[in-house]
């Protein structure tokens, strides 16, 4: 299977994540951890400053900062998130992100089906 590929049924385990996805100034970065029709782990890395566009996902989601300070913004409203904190976001909420330093975040996509 592929990177992260995995059935629902199998344990996984995965190590070395951050010497694998250094964090790079000015870019966005990603790895699939996890991947099946249930779930998909995936961790980012974005320079100070890298922006994701404001998007939607048909499948619920949690997000939690590993590392540094983003803004995630959920509906219109900002959410400045720190290492340590997470949220939850619902399937179809509009969002986007912007790194306030270089950080390191976790997305949980749980498909509502599963």
């Amino acid at each position: 299977m592929g990177d992260g590929q995995t059935t629902r049924t199998e344990n996984v385990v995965r190590t070395g994540i951050v010497a694998e996805l250094p964090l790079v100034a000015e870019s966005i970065v990603s790895r699939i951890l996890v991947d099946n029709d249930l779930l998909q782990v995936t961790q980012f890395t974005f320079g100070a400053g890298q922006t994701l566009s404001e998007h939607t996902s048909s499948r619920a989601a949690v997000v939690q900062v590993l590392e540094g300070e983003l803004v995630f913004r959920l509906n219109g409203e900002d959410n400045l998130l720190r290492a340590g904190d997470c949220l939850y976001m619902a399937p179809d909420t509009p969002h986007s992100v912007r790194a306030e330093t270089d950080c390191r975040m976790a997305l949980v996509l749980v498909d509502p089906q599963g």
